[in-house]
């Protein structure tokens, strides 16, 4: 049985070290009955970490035709910010690679289980992977994950089907005893981890079994979001306080050219917002790609909206905007994620 773990430029070191570890001592123990190796999207190279660059070396490719497992580790940056070794960046640049491509393809395999460690998770749901699958991440990323379209599960480990999530940078070792206990038995598991002197932590949580009742505090994956933008995306008011301000929804109406400012490059959007009888509504536009508002409001002099979008990933993002004559500003924002500004004119 082989194992893939995918590196990437900017990957953890920990996330793909940790289960390649237990992956060999697994081989040791069950006379080669698995194997794991270090591949990237791009073939056989030397990989930078985001741990001070540290290179690793990828021996090949993804391949969801030889590997029976495929694993996927998070990035390691700096967590607040958006410049170049910030984790999003990092993440958002490893999406743009055949990653998401290849291990996509190993998803619509049934018998190739597809793992994740910390987030990696974040990784494959920006590519828009994980939409309605429960999984979890590291736990300052999971309101981002939400917004993805995924179903978030405060849980160490995660099972959906074929694939399996885990949470902080050092679940990588729970996820990948996990998979040793289900693919070999728990006599080799637990062989590793006496090697290891670590005991696997937390229950793997899945989708079956008898559902909690909702008495006292607990966050089950089968409790799904209502509403993306009332759980997972609450953003800052884009201007300040405007409460008593009465704006009319009329002075939203009309044709913006509007551009917003990512951490990985500007967007250019045009919105078409309409009002009627008190009612608001709108489309985004980027590209080809057309996209209606979802529950637009104006409240105290800002208009609200949540939008779901595919590029440059697949996010639920929070707008926030407010507009001067035909000047328009405001924030666009997805969970954790910082704010992006938003400005625009409006031109008909």
């Amino acid at each position: 049985m082989l194992v893939q773990i995918v590196l990437f430029d900017g990957f953890d070191l920990l996330d793909a070290i940790a289960p390649f570890e237990v992956f060999c001592a697994a081989e040791t123990y069950s006379g080669g009955a698995i194997r794991a190796e270090l591949v990237s999207a791009e073939g056989e190279r030397l990989v930078p970490s985001g741990t001070n660059g540290v290179p690793i070396c990828a021996s090949g490719g993804i391949d969801s035709e030889r590997a029976k497992i495929i694993l996927v580790p998070g990035a390691s940056g700096v967590v607040a910010g958006d410049g170049p070794d910030s984790v999003p960046f990092l993440l958002q640049k490893a999406s743009e690679t055949t990653l998401i491509q290849r291990v996509g393809e190993a998803f619509g395999k049934p018998d190739v289980i597809v793992a994740t460690v910390c987030g990696g998770s974040l990784l494959l749901a920006m590519g828009g992977l994980l939409e309605g699958r429960y999984a979890v991440t590291h736990h300052l990323g999971m309101e981002v994950l939400g917004a993805t379209g995924a179903v978030p599960v405060a849980a160490r480990v995660v099972e959906d089907g074929n694939f399996i999530s885990g949470g902080g940078v050092t679940s990588g070792l729970d996820v990948a005893l996990y998979l040793v206990e289900r693919e070999l038995g728990p006599q080799i598991s637990h062989a590793v981890e006496k090697l290891f002197e670590y005991e696997r932590r937390g229950t793997v949580w899945q989708r079956r079994g008898i559902v909690p009742v909702p008495e006292g505090p607990q966050f089950s994956g089968e409790t799904e979001l209502s509403s993306a933008s009332e759980r997972l995306i609450q953003a800052p008011s884009a201007t300040g306080n405007y409460a008593g301000v009465h704006t009319h929804e009329s002075v939203f109406q009309g044709v913006w050219e509007v551009t917003i400012s990512t951490p990985i490059g500007k967007m250019l959007v045009t919105l078409n917002i309409s009002a009627f009888n008190g009612t608001i509504s709108g489309t985004a536009k980027q590209g080809q790609e057309t996209s209606h508002f979802i529950d637009p409001v104006v409240n105290g002099g800002i208009l609200s909206w949540s939008q779901r979008i595919t590029k440059p990933m697949h996010l639920n993002l929070k707008f926030e905007v407010s507009v001067e004559g035909n000047r328009m500003n405001g924030t666009a924002k997805a969970g954790l994620l910082p704010a992006s500004k938003l400005m625009g004119e409006r031109i008909s």
